[in-house]
């Protein structure tokens, strides 16, 4: 008997994959040169699967900010924000997201994971109820497990579902929060948010939106799809990241309720996890005043998924989302098509993402794209004749078996 006895079918699924010279999960990226482009195995390689959906990783006073901040304060701060490492710039940070939203309140976290993590945990107590979609993200699940309240799983996307859920709980409903993506990150697909408003306000329930891949995307100042909405006004709690949008790594949590302050003494991963970077901080504060005042880059990175979304479905391809998105997930019969898929596109100069089970949900098989604002004209073009070429060899390929 083994530790490492219960990996078993893991190991079998990557071996399933074979033994390529450049993995297709956890591929090896050489270099990134730009928010776009890189290089993979020693070859130039167009960038379609890095969430980096407003480009403003290489973006001149991005970088600028975290150069002078690295030299004015350090690389770390060796301390959680419990402690010594709570420095203006992370309360300045958490003011402008609060400004930006309109509300009072906002935590700031190390990662994205956390900020669902902490905010999650610490939310819901033993008398108290987490009624997440089914196809939550693993850190919403993972807050769940953290948390002492009761976890209750309703179908993906389906209001109906959430009221029978919400019926059976009476009057304990006004102690549940409801949570839900804006953009679910494997397949594109967004939530009937209005509908789920709607009975999460006919039961007194609560709500939080994890605008993860949603956030800079949707909405006039890039607030996410309850921006886009019209529905800041019926969410109790924002959670979003650093890492897509804001070409860093953290996360946050804002609210219109103040008294999510409070939430800072009793969240664990917040208590314990040392603090982001003074550079971090500075290049998140720089990138978020860039993204709200981003109209033009949000118009540039619909026109480029509208543009990859209609030419895949012109070539029936399957496609997790029926709406244009920057997540852009095709839907593929078995592990075998999906690699191929993916390889094919490497060979073209082309980087995706390859999502298989198990980390995919209800065992699909996908290659995943994710665009950029930064993508040119002349990268969808590519991004399509490689599709294009792939179709045509697979037609040939079934009439010569036919």
């Amino acid at each position: 008997m083994s530790l490492f006895d219960k990996f078993t079918p893991l190991a079998r699924a990557r071996a399933a994959l074979g033994d390529a010279d450049i993995a297709p999960i956890a591929t090896p990226i050489d270099s990134v040169r730009s928010a776009t482009e890189g290089i993979i195995g020693g070859k130039p390689v167009i960038l379609a699967g890095t969430n980096n959906y407003l480009g403003l990783t290489f973006h001149p006073r991005v970088i600028e900010a975290g150069r002078e901040a690295l030299s004015r304060s350090g690389s770390g701060t060796t301390g959680s924000r419990m402690a010594n490492g709570s420095y203006a710039a992370h309360r300045a940070l958490e003011s402008e997201f609060a400004a930006a939203f309109g509300w009072p309140a906002c935590l700031v976290f190390s990662t994205g994971y956390q900020a669902n993590l902490g905010t999650l945990s610490a939310l819901a107590g033993p008398d108290d109820f987490l009624v997440v979609d089914a196809d939550s993200h693993a850190s919403i699940y993972d807050g769940c497990r953290l948390s002492s309240a009761t976890t209750i799983r309703f179908r993906h996307n389906d209001p109906d579902n959430l009221d029978r859920r919400l019926s059976r709980l009476g009057t304990d409903a006004r102690r549940a929060l409801v949570v839900v993506e804006g953009l679910y990150s494997m397949f594109g697909d967004q939530p009937p948010l209005r509908e789920f408003v709607e009975v999460k306000r006919r039961h007194g329930a609560w709500l939080l939106v994890d605008e993860a891949h949603s956030f800079g995307v949707f909405g006039d100042r890039g607030l996410g799809t309850a921006e886009q909405a019209g529905l800041l006004d019926e969410v109790d709690f924002v959670v979003g990241t650093f890492s897509k949008s804001l070409a860093g790594i953290g996360g946050f949590c804002v609210s219109p309720h103040r008294e999510l302050e409070l939430v800072r003494l009793a969240s664990r991963p917040y208590i314990f996890t040392a603090s982001p970077s003074p550079a971090v901080i500075a290049t998140t504060r720089t990138a978020l005043e860039i993204l709200v005042q981003g109209r033009d880059l949000r118009r540039q990175l619909h026109r480029n998924f509208s543009r990859l979304h209609q030419a895949l479905q012109a070539m029936d391809y399957r496609l997790g989302s029926p709406k244009p998105g920057p997540v852009l997930a095709i839907v593929l019969p078995d592990s075998a098509t999906a690699l191929a898929h993916w390889q094919e596109l490497l060979d073209s100069g082309i980087y995706t993402n390859l999502m298989i089970p198990p980390a995919t949900p209800n065992g699909t098989n996908l290659l995943r794209i994710s665009l950029s604002a930064a993508h040119t004209d002349q990268q969808i073009d590519r991004m399509i004749a490689a599709f294009e070429s792939i179709t045509e060899a697979r037609t040939v390929e079934a009439q010569s078996a036919d």
